[in-house]
């Protein structure tokens, strides 16, 4: 029989994921409900802006505590860390900021979030760079062929999602890192499928920059993410000019045009201080819970989930092998309208989607067996 490892002591499902009590949520891959303690620094944000402007929130203070979560999520150290409003913001910033030169290649996959594609396919377009897109098999991407992709030319940067989005498979980034770095690859990540649901460790994965809004496994609003840039790195990319970029920034009528010696350096304007607020209070939430058991519960849902599927005669597209698995499940109906399949869920308060031509559920570490059940039993066979 299934279990799923225990949540921390006095930790209420129901308190802090209110929409339990409405919705049998399975779209975290998409846009996820904020925690509830995510909507209270919001709320607090807007009394305090409302009743006192900006003279009593100490916002910018708390907007650093946050940059140290978000460091702390990725083991990345805070001076690497910098806001973006979204994944695609900080993905722009290297595609905008290496200097390229005819002839660089850049690899990917070809099942890529559009985020991660048209930037490199701009890049192309005005540098003369090669961009090769790695083909998906059955739901999966084998890494000896990005491997030897990589191998195959002069190959600047490797751009993936960690997690990718339509089918839900895990590349070993581990290996691929390793690969990298001995070549002089840059490693450029679209982190925003795992952020939250998986372990990321910029360290061990030798990544180079990584980008990810809070909207999704973070569960935060939406509007504001993270961008890494590896310390050494910083001075490799040309960031967007404004008045927040430079050392003593403050000093308006001062001009001293030095940027700021670290990833501050690539924020150009002023922050999004509720989504940022509101981004913190669910890294609370998360780094408190602990990654190992989000993770551990995460997958713990999507395999019992799977077999529950088959076993109702659908077929599983994501990947079950070990170290590919993640918090998405891909599966499709032989005998169904699977437009139909998603509306009739969700009359029944279920909510999952469609995504190339794939049913996908993404449950959460706060989700239940009893809510995978729901999803199941509400389907119809599909023998």
């Amino acid at each position: 029989m299934t279990e799923l490892p225990p949540l921390p002591a006095g930790f209420k499902v129901e308190s802090e994921f209110p929409i339990t009590g409405r919705w049998t949520f399975l779209n975290h891959a998409g846009v996820a409900p904020i925690s509830a303690r995510a909507a209270a620094a919001i709320i607090e944000f807007a009394r305090q802006a409302r009743d006192d402007a900006y003279l009593t929130g100490h916002w910018y203070r708390r907007a650093e505590e946050v940059r140290k979560l978000s460091a702390r999520l990725i083991n990345a150290a805070p001076d690497e860390i910098a806001f973006v409003k979204n994944t695609s913001e900080g993905l722009a910033f290297v595609a905008n900021g290496l200097d390229w030169k005819p002839g660089d290649r850049i690899v990917s996959s070809s099942v890529e979030y559009p985020s991660n594609v048209y930037p490199w396919m701009e890049v192309a377009r005005r540098h003369g760079v090669t961009h090769v897109m790695v083909p998906e098999k059955f739901g999966r991407i084998e890494v000896e062929d990005i491997l030897a992709a990589a191998s195959a030319g002069p190959t600047r940067l490797l751009a993936l999602s960690q997690v990718e989005y339509a089918s839900g498979f895990c590349h070993d980034l581990e290996a691929i890192g390793q690969f990298c770095r001995s070549r002089d690859i840059y490693l450029c990540v679209d982190g925003i499928q795992t952020c939250g649901a998986l372990p990321v460790d910029v360290r061990r994965m030798n990544i180079d920059f990584l980008s990810a809004d809070g909207h999704k496994w973070m569960l935060g609003p939406e509007g504001a993410g993270m961008f890494f840039c590896r310390r050494e790195l910083l001075d490799q990319l040309r960031p967007e000019i404004g008045w927040m970029n430079v050392i003593n920034a403050d000093d308006y009528g001062h001009y001293d045009f030095t940027l700021k010696p670290d990833a501050r350096r690539f924020e150009c304007g002023s922050y999004n201080i509720p989504g940022l607020l509101g981004l913190g209070a669910s890294l609370d939430l998360i780094l408190e819970v602990g990654m190992e058991t989000i993770t551990s519960r995460l997958l713990a849902l999507t395999e019992y989930l799977c077999h529950r599927l088959m076993d109702k005669g659908y077929q599983v597209v994501s990947s079950r092998k070990a170290g590919e698995q993640s918090g998405i499940v891909s599966f499709t109906s032989r005998q169904h309208n699977q437009h139909q399949l998603v509306t009739r869920l969700q009359e029944q308060r279920i909510v999952i989607v469609l995504r190339e031509n794939r049913l996908r559920a993404s449950p959460h570490f706060y989700n239940s067996l009893a809510d995978m059940d729901r999803l199941v039993d509400a389907l119809p066979p599909d023998r």
